[in-house]
Order: structure tokens, then sequence, then C-alpha cells
């Protein structure tokens, strides 16, 4: 839409400093790129070049080359990239892609290719709207490098104990999408970097009251319980009502 886009253009000017200074840290700690540009599927399944401050090494790792989803402790992460990484600085250069209209602000986050092919009829709704910098589930899983961090196979785990609820979250957003919630996510957004657990327990609150079928989300949203292998398919998103 027009006025995010002018929204923004105008962040981009505010920030342009600082993102600036951002890069040229990046630059002077290997001197190449600061940006880098990852394929991600958009709406509709559309490609689109996705901008973040690169945050890991440009030598190669070779038997980590193919891996998409990374942990904590991914061997790749250069120092300055564990910074941006826990700051969410990295995704500041995503206002660009706002600004070209690949991106919104608010929507669920873009995936590679290859595990949209992964996804299930009833997860492929989560490209009937761009992608977005944040949504309830990039708050609720905002350590998911963490939750990776032990994992061998960072991509198997990601879609074992992590995928089922992201898309979950996804889809809830979808279906009950408003301006009103953008401005409340984005709210969540800022608060969880200060008090996280007040952020969580106000996800958790929202989603229960949406439905009833949602109390088990609901209550992963306060990530007090340990996450549990999900084996899932078509059916169990049909099961939440979503």
């Amino acid at each position: 839409m027009l006025h995010e886009r002018i929204l923004a253009l105008f962040f981009i000017i505010l920030i342009s400093p600082f993102l600036t200074i951002l890069c040229l840290v990046i630059f002077l700690y290997d001197y190449y790129n600061p940006l880098y540009l990852g394929k991600r599927v958009g709406k509709n399944f559309i490609l689109f070049n996705q901008l973040k401050l690169r945050s890991m090494s440009k030598k190669k790792i070779t038997y980590l080359e193919h891996v998409t989803s990374s942990s904590d402790n991914d061997p790749r992460i250069t120092p300055i990239g564990r910074f941006v990484r826990k700051t969410k600085l990295d995704e500041l250069p995503q206002l660009f892609n706002i600004l070209f209209g690949h991106m919104s602000f608010v929507g669920p986050r873009p995936n590679v290719l290859n595990e949209v092919e992964k996804y299930y009829e009833q997860e492929k709704n989560l490209l009937s709207v761009k992608p977005g910098i944040t949504d309830f589930a990039s708050i609720v899983f905002a350590d998911e490098g963490t939750i990776l961090s032990k994992s061998q196979d960072p991509d198997l785990d990601y879609n074992l104990y992590i995928r089922f609820w992201k898309s979950c979250l996804g889809l809830i957003y979808i279906k009950h999408k408003s301006f009103m919630l953008d401005v409340h996510l984005i709210f969540l957004t800022i608060l969880n970097f200060f008090n996280r657990e007040k952020a969580l327990h106000l996800i958790s609150y929202k989603i229960a009251k949406y439905s009833d079928s949602y109390k088990e989300i609901s209550e992963i949203c306060l990530r007090k319980i340990e996450l549990k292998k999900v084996n899932f398919d078509n059916k169990n998103f049909i099961n939440y009502k979503l």
C-alpha cells in the first residue's frame, strides 16, 4: 500500500546515517558487501530478494553450505553479526523491501523456496498476503537461534519443533488481520525488546480470545512449555479451524 511505502521511505531517511555506520562496520570486518540478498517467496508465490545486514562470514564453510536455518552458535556468524541478530538490526534494510512493494511492516515472515515447497495446503495460505518484518510468530520465536543452538541439524529441527507453531500463528494473523492488529503487533515487537515476558503474555491473551480452539497455541506463546517434536499434516491445521 502507498502509505506503507511512504512510511518506509520516511524511516529510511531517518535511519540512513545509522544504517551507513552499521554497513561500514560490517564491511571493515572482512571487506565484503555488508548487505545480504536472499531469495524468498512472497505474496502469490512470487520470488523476491530480501535485504538484510550480512551477519555471516563470506568464507565458505562447506558442510553448512545448504543449511537455511541457523543457530546462535553457527560458526558462520561473525562477532558483529551476533550483535545485529540479537538486536534485530539486521532486519532494517527490509524497509527497502517495503518501499519496493515486496513486503509489509506486519505479516508472516518470508521463507526460502525449498521450505515453501514443503508447505501443506493450509500453509500455502501464508502466501495470500505480503510477508512482513514482524508478526505473532517472529515475536514468539524471536529466540529461534537459541532453540536450535544445540541442534546437529537445524533445518530438520526447525521443521520438527518450530514450523507448525509458526505457521499456525501466521494463519491466525491472516484470519484476523486488521489495521489495529498491525499497530498492536508493532507495539508488541518494540515491547519484546524491553519486557519479553509481558509481550508474550499479551500475545497469548490475544490468541486465546480469538477462539477456544487456540488454547494450546496460546499456551505455547507463553514459551514456558518445553517445545516437543510435532508430527503434523494438513488435517492438524484444519482441526485448529484456521
